[in-house]
């Protein structure tokens, strides 16, 4: 009795008790096999004893490679190691899989984990893991590790992600090899079937596949107001006077366009929130889909905020070294040689003063406050805050920082706006280039803190669809005069099926069927909106 209660109820296929029995053995009993001597299987060698695994290695030449593992560790042959090992790592190229058909009886029945990569991102399969599942059909194939490096495998998962992707047709297995990251300190992630190696092993391909388009933005913003400052503050005096500024190229014109680029990629960081929100509004539900290109500019803000925060840091630390330069000594030193020719030693103005105290006060606190979104930004310091502390600093904070970045621009402008020697070739200052955008960014946020925009936008958000609704306008002799009967105005269309009073005279909205009549608080809502918008024209 003692023996059919300890018999498995359901029966694997050939070599499967060997399987279901290693996925269950003790760290300290379980067996782990590495077929290959790379970098990679030393470092993972290395990681497995620490973690109080066995471990054997198989090689071609036992002998040159034993004493580039660790002394617990086995150094044999191909054959012997994976007849010794329960669960088997294959770290081997994948152009090399196939002198590895000698060991399949040897590797029957057991998990082989694929930690092969591809030269080359592929669109199509097979994979890699698919592959070596084809030559080894008896075996059971997981795709896993293959987005770890040697070095983080070596120092720890303290020191590098900590993630591991794993895929496999088999569940037992995934599940064995799960247990056995989590011994080693990693945490496993199931990306489902098999199927899904490709994916995985297109992973460690991809170049900064979010940052393309945010770095391609920032870089195209430069040129453009480098170019820009070039004209106005190098060629215009050039033309005019035939004064050489070329010398303010490498340094004060870098220094003015870093703050344009910066300030404007920051208002593209919560733009797109604006136009999603407005388009809900239009719409009058969540359930449409976003434009694909809204769609990917709102997954890539936190690339375009920092952008916005390392253009910021460069202004600041250009700013710093302006005294530094031999043109600012010079021009210092010719200003007080002028002040003292002229019998003027006090220069002293009230205004300018003022402008620069509070210029250097807001800009400090905008920079301050990048710094704080960018940190925020950080999986481990995100990881220990919760969504609502989250947003507080990604979105109150966040539009603080535009404020004081916009309000840093227009303490620089001052007056200079109004005064028409600032407009060199009739080109505006380019501070009025830069203002541009944050300011309708700004407008577009306190447009939505009107309360008949918030409120509508609120209950949208949490399921409310304008299309969803009906509305019954009933006969002038059977409504309170003539006003339109708003005990039934919050109806679901599935009430439309109930008897509704006066059916014969009732004309019933629904959705885009027939137009809903405009209520007292849509009009007040409606001259909000032109009033906040067209007033400041």
């Amino acid at each position: 009795m003692p023996d059919d209660m300890a018999r498995p109820l359901i029966r694997e296929r050939a070599g499967g008790s060997r399987h279901l029995e290693a996925s269950m053995l003790e760290p300290s009993t379980l067996v782990i096999g590495i077929l290959g001597t790379g970098d990679f299987s030393r470092s993972l060698a290395r990681r497995l004893v620490a973690s109080g695994y066995q471990v054997v290695v198989g090689s071609r030449t036992p002998a040159r490679s034993a004493a580039l593992f660790p002394e617990e560790s086995e150094v044999t042959s191909q054959m012997e190691a994976a007849n010794q090992a329960d669960l088997v790592f294959v770290a081997v190229y994948p152009e090399h899989h196939s002198t590895l058909v000698q060991l399949k009886p040897a590797l029957a029945g057991k998990t082989l984990v694929d930690v092969s990569n591809g030269l080359q991102i592929k669109q199509e399969g097979p994979s890699n893991a698919q592959q070596l599942a084809d030559l080894f059909p008896e075996s059971y194939v997981v795709k896993g590790f293959n987005t770890i490096s040697a070095w983080t495998l070596q120092a720890g998962p303290r020191d590098g992600s900590r993630q591991v992707f794993l895929c496999s047709d088999d569940q037992n297995a995934k599940s064995s090899v799960m247990q056995l990251c989590r011994r080693m300190g990693f945490i496993p992630v199931d990306m489902g079937l098999l199927s899904s190696s490709l994916e995985i092993e297109n992973l460690p391909l991809y170049l900064f596949p979010s940052w393309r388009t945010p770095i391609i933005c920032a870089l195209a913003l430069f040129v453009f107001f480098y170019l820009y400052n070039s004209v106005r503050d190098v060629l215009y005096p050039y033309v005019t006077s035939k004064k050489n500024n070329l010398y303010k190229l490498p340094i004060e014109i870098v220094n003015v366009t870093f703050p344009c680029v910066a300030l404007v990629m920051l208002a593209l960081v919560y733009l797109p929130g604006l136009i999603a929100a407005f388009l809900q509004l239009w719409w009058g539900t969540k359930y449409n889909r976003f434009p694909n290109w809204l769609d990917h500019w709102l997954i890539q803000r936190k690339q375009f905020g920092l952008c916005s925060f390392l253009c910021a840091v460069l202004h600041a630390i250009y700013s710093l070294c302006l005294p530094m330069r031999k043109s600012a000594r010079f021009q210092l030193i010719n200003k007080a040689f002028e002040q003292v020719q002229t019998g003027r030693p006090d220069s002293w103005v009230e205004e300018e003063v003022w402008r620069m105290e509070l210029y250097l006060s807001v800009g400090i606190m905008a920079l301050g406050l990048l710094s704080l979104l960018a940190v925020t930004s950080l999986p481990s310091v995100a990881n220990t805050v919760n969504w609502r502390e989250f947003t507080f600093v990604q979105s109150t904070l966040g539009y603080c920082a535009l404020s004081m970045a916009t309000l840093h621009t227009l303490i620089f402008g001052w007056n200079r706006a109004f005064l028409s020697a600032q407009y060199h070739f009739y080109m505006p200052p380019t501070f009025l280039l830069v203002l541009i955008l944050p300011l309708a960014v700004l407008l577009g946020r306190l447009a939505l803190f009107l309360p008949c925009v918030g409120h509508r936008l609120r209950q949208i958000r949490r399921g409310w669809e304008k299309s969803r609704h009906i509305r019954f306008i009933l006969p002038d002799d059977d409504c309170r005069n003539g006003l339109e009967n708003v005990s039934n105005v919050s109806m679901h269309v599935d009430a439309a099926s109930r008897p509704a009073r006066c059916t014969s005279a009732a004309a019933i909205s629904l959705g885009g069927i027939s137009p809903r009549p405009l209520t007292y608080s849509d009009v007040k809502c409606q001259m909000f909106l032109l009033l906040f918008f067209f007033l400041p024209l």
